[in-house]
């Protein structure tokens, strides 16, 4: 598979690196990434002001990517926020203080309740459904935001996401192109994603919780309602209670609080058997979520406000917008860059790309993959670099074919090409799926109020530490 690399390519990758150099300082890229934008539009299109306009409708085109994610969290924040400020949150959350009392129960409860939700409807619909109903238990019983972010982030759009055996999206690409049938990419990956997901997940953890024994107080911000939080770290195995916020409470009948507790849950459960009888994913998910939430904030608001009910609820949606908007803005840019790496730079560009390309992303990894030498060893290597550069645009999916075909290159018998086509779709998707890459896991940094910079960065070690010791089992396994 020969692949023309041009000036575009060498420029967009030396641009890459300088991103994550600058996010490594912790240093803001906003302004390298409108840089490396004008850059590729003054080389695709030859003008000042075609690079210029590529600015702008790169802006455009990002946001357009993101709306339904911006969306979707902006009306979960609204409907959680009346229901904090009525008092329902409270009585939700109650009979789950009894099952979970610490921040290690918390942590893996969140985990694994991620996804098993994540299997069946995948992380973004998930992570609506389980933050809103655990997060407030969660930061109650010390575990800090940050950690129910890392907990949602790596369960779910890290161990369901990269085996996906139900909705079987992901082995179903690798395996095709790969020329494999899909049961035997699924077989091969089991081992690699406990393995991937158990070193992330526990590396995690126990970062988490060297933090959180330090013992200096960790000022934080409700995700919810905007208030200040004091978490104090627990010299023990368990943590101390966060002290309340304060927020402007809303008086409400405790009976009608009580009707509303009972009736809220049983309305999420019941999108979750429409999702598994319509067998509605994504998309489609997301929207019987979001709508279902847009129903509860106005029946909530009405019921608690009576006369301004109306007024009310416009307020709520325009404070859960300006949630949604503030946390995306820093995104947006960065995201306008990475999207050049796929389908983004032929419909803003008019593809300035050689024939036969398939985007500058999956034209590095095919090139990379042109460097080493085919053997199983090198190859397991190779697949695992190549996915994760493939999943640096962010999706984890755009690259996974490529992945596949890649692997059945690279395998030296029929044995091993289903270990290494496993290898690089988990690789691809841990990357780019949502644990690294900003954008991506912007649903559970949103949910849970805290910056998807920061979580990309705790999630870089426990992520890079599982993808190396997954490649070392794949090298033996195969």
């Amino acid at each position: 598979m020969n692949i023309q690399l041009v000036p575009l390519h060498y420029v967009y990758l030396a641009f890459i690196v300088l991103i994550i150099a600058v996010m490594v300082r912790r240093r803001d890229t906003t302004i390298i990434c409108v840089a490396g934008i004008m850059t590729i539009g003054l080389l695709a299109t030859e003008t000042l002001s075609g690079s210029v306009s590529g600015i702008f409708n790169s802006f455009i085109y990002a946001a357009k990517e993101l709306l339904s994610t911006i969306f979707i969290i902006s009306i979960i924040v609204a409907m959680s926020r009346v229901l904090i400020r009525t008092g329902i949150n409270e009585v939700m959350v109650t009979p789950l203080t009894r099952f979970i009392r610490s921040p290690q129960v918390a942590y893996w409860g969140i985990g694994f309740i991620m996804m098993i939700v994540s299997l069946f409807f995948w992380p973004s619909p998930a992570v609506a459904l389980v933050g809103a109903v655990l997060l407030p238990v969660a930061v109650r019983v010390g575990l800090p935001p940050i950690g129910a972010a890392i907990a949602m982030n790596l369960f779910g759009h890290g161990i369901a996401l990269s085996g996906d055996y139900i909705i079987q999206g992901a082995p179903k690409l690798t395996a095709d192109a790969a020329g494999l049938p899909v049961t035997a990419v699924l077989t091969a990956s089991i081992p690699l994603v406990i393995v991937m997901g158990t070193v992330s997940t526990v590396t995690a953890f126990w970062m988490l919780r060297k933090e959180m024994k330090s013992g200096s107080p960790v000022k934080l911000s409700d995700p919810i309602s905007g208030e200040a939080v004091t978490v104090h770290p627990a010299s023990s195995d368990s943590a101390s209670i966060p002290e309340e916020p304060t927020v402007q409470r809303q008086p409400m009948p405790p009976r009608l609080q009580k009707v509303f507790a009972l009736i809220i849950p049983l309305l999420f459960l019941v999108d979750v058997i429409l999702m598994f009888l319509l067998k509605l994913q994504g998309g489609d998910a997301t929207a019987l979520i979001g709508g279902t939430a847009v129903l509860i904030l106005i029946a909530v608001s009405l019921a608690a406000h009576r006369h301004t009910g109306q007024e009310e609820t416009t307020n709520y949606l325009i404070e859960g917008f300006q949630f949604g908007f503030k946390v995306f803005g820093p995104v947006i840019p960065i995201a306008a860059f990475f999207y050049l790496g796929d389908a983004a730079i032929t419909e803003l560009f008019n593809n300035p790309l050689p024939a036969g390309s398939h985007g500058i992303v999956n034209d590095l990894g095919v090139a990379l993959a042109g460097l080493v030498p085919l053997n199983n060893t090198v190859g397991a290597i190779t697949m695992t670099v190549t996915g994760a550069v493939t999943g640096m645009d962010g999706s984890g999916f755009s690259g996974i074919s490529l992945v596949g075909s890649i692997a059945s290159m690279f395998a030296g018998s029929a044995d091993s090409a289903p270990v290494l086509t496993a290898l690089g779709q988990v690789a691809a998707i841990w990357v780019g799926g949502g644990t690294l890459i900003p954008w991506a896991l912007i649903p559970a940094a949103a949910i849970c109020g805290v910056s998807p910079f920061e979580l990309a960065r705790r999630n870089l070690k426990p992520v890079l530490l599982g993808l190396t010791v997954t490649t070392i089992v794949a090298i033996f396994l195969i």
